[in-house]
């Protein structure tokens, strides 16, 4: 008798250029207005706690920030530079993930940061910029 096991196909290799972590391709409208007013503003600390966990899986680098930016904005909001400061790397970051990910380096930290005094405009085109990297994958 066969073993069910030895029944499975087995898994199809993926090439090196699709293989790695995949981003969630998010809707800017969605996370920038629709998700936040929901949830009374918490989900925007969830969106930046998710694409900086997912930015630093596709890096694989051990000291990628993951859970750091979102506290800054948690706790540091009152000083109103340094969540100015964290949404500026923010933006670097994604440039370097779209290089990393060989995409033109598309996102401008200083566009990004300065959206983010138009309501929150930031959001928009922060993830604007990470659905690219998550339609080449």
């Amino acid at each position: 008798m066969t073993h069910p096991e030895a029944l499975r196909t087995p898994p199809v290799p993926r090439d090196a250029e699709t293989s790695g972590p995949e981003f969630k391709r998010r809707s800017p409208a969605g996370v920038w207005l629709g998700l936040p007013l929901i949830t009374l503003g918490i989900y925007h600390f969830v969106w930046y706690y998710k694409i900086h966990r997912e930015m630093a899986a596709f890096h694989r680098k051990p000291d990628s920030p993951v859970a750091g930016p979102m506290l800054v904005l948690l706790f540091l909001s009152w000083t109103l530079v340094a969540p100015f400061v964290s949404y500026y790397r923010t933006g670097e970051r994604i440039r370097e993930t779209q290089r990393h990910a060989g995409l033109p380096e598309s996102c401008n930290p200083v566009l990004g940061t300065f959206l983010m005094l138009l309501w929150g405009a930031g959001v928009l085109y922060y993830q604007g910029e990470l659905n690219k990297i998550a339609d080449s994958r």
